[in-house]
């Protein structure tokens, strides 16, 4: 699937997914590090994007790695029938006919568009399946989406993500594909819409899916995307890390031969419907003004809802505190265990449509 745009040849790159699951359009490229909180200090100053810094990622201990087979062998059956669920809806789209382009939103979507084209393949819809970057605040890659277009056109494609945190992506999605210049249609199917901005879903519950909890080891070896202009030339895709000196700890292909094999849920579940949907957004909202009230937070951004962008935020940023809805629901003993790690302080409260939330620090108060 090579190409080229604007003169510029474009590499087929796999990570470590085989070829015919997705092709990343990323530029892999040597990024220098930045100390985690040299990085918060330069984001909530202003003085750099978050886009344009990477902070070390490091393979998670034997603890956490049992706590995310235990999930995954909890919740695999279930994201099974979620990802056929969302196969289903998609399948029946007037827009998709016999074809579907997915555009997954790296690299939370990466796995699970890796799972919805061989769940539509199986449906007797040709799937193809692009990992594109998008990035709040800079908007999603239209070099990326200009090749796409050239190769697939635009009317059969769907953009994925695994879940919604309180709609940040959602926003720059539409605001990237609104003006209709790039011609694709700014629909987001998610596996789990807590936040209730989705254009489709398979349930409006919070809850944990696994590949969402470990990062790179679990989505074929790609760091997250990364744009300054020292990186990313005219005409370039947005770069990352490919990180293959975790080779040995890669879960990628593990994890989709293990939620393809997992027998399905018995347990009823949480639906998602339009009206629903709008339910969830009223009650985020609320959410997110009430704890920015309580922790005199001025930038909504520091507040990271949602079991997986909570895990990340511990994981990635600098945590003033974690919260949970049940301190003994399995579904957060991961990050429990990585509140313990790192000393941040855990906190039982009401949380609405969500297992977990995180607070981060304000720079230089933690």
């Amino acid at each position: 699937m090579s190409g080229s745009i604007e003169g510029l040849a474009m590499t087929p790159f796999h990570g470590s997914y085989a070829p015919e699951d997705v092709t990343f359009l990323l530029k892999p490229a040597a990024i220098g590090l930045t100390d985690v909180r040299a990085k918060e200090a330069l984001i909530q100053s202003g003085a750099r994007h978050y886009s344009e810094m990477l902070s070390e990622e490091r393979l998670p201990d034997q603890r956490y790695l049992d706590l995310y087979h235990a999930a995954l062998a909890r919740n695999g059956g279930r994201l099974r029938g979620d990802v056929a669920a969302l196969a289903d809806a998609i399948a029946a789209r007037p827009a998709t006919g016999q074809s579907c382009t997915i555009i997954s939103l790296a690299r939370a979507g990466t796995p699970i568009g890796v799972l919805l084209r061989r769940a539509l393949l199986r449906r007797g819809v040709e799937a193809v399946h692009y990992s594109v970057s998008i990035i709040r605040g800079r908007g999603i890659d239209r070099v990326a989406l200009a090749h796409i277009a050239a190769a697939r056109g635009t009317a059969d494609a769907v953009f994925v993500d695994g879940w919604t945190g309180k709609g940040a992506i959602t926003g720059e999605l539409e605001a990237s594909l609104g003006d209709g210049s790039t011609g694709f249609a700014p629909f987001l199917a998610v596996v789990a819409d807590p936040a209730g901005c989705a254009s489709l879903a398979a349930t409006a519950e919070d809850y944990l899916i696994p590949s969402g909890i470990l990062g790179g080891i679990v989505s074929g070896l790609v760091s997250r995307s990364v744009l300054s202009d020292a990186l990313v030339g005219e005409g370039e895709y947005h770069a990352c890390r490919h990180l293959t000196e975790f080779a040995e700890a890669d879960q990628s292909r593990a994890f989709i031969a293990a939620v393809e094999a997992a027998a399905p849920s018995d347990q009823p579940h949480p639906g998602w419907t339009p009206a629903g949907a709008r339910q969830s957004r009223r009650a985020c909202e609320t959410l997110i003004a009430s704890l920015m009230d309580e922790f005199a937070v001025s930038d909504r951004n520091r507040i990271k809802p949602g079991i997986a962008e909570a895990t990340r935020a511990v994981l990635r940023r600098v945590p003033e505190a974690v919260l949970v809805r049940d301190k003994d629901d399995a579904e957060v003993a991961h990050l429990l265990h990585l509140a313990t790690q790192t000393g941040v302080s855990v906190h039982q409260r009401e949380l609405g449509n969500y297992r977990a939330v995180t607070v981060i620090a304000k720079a230089g108060d933690v």
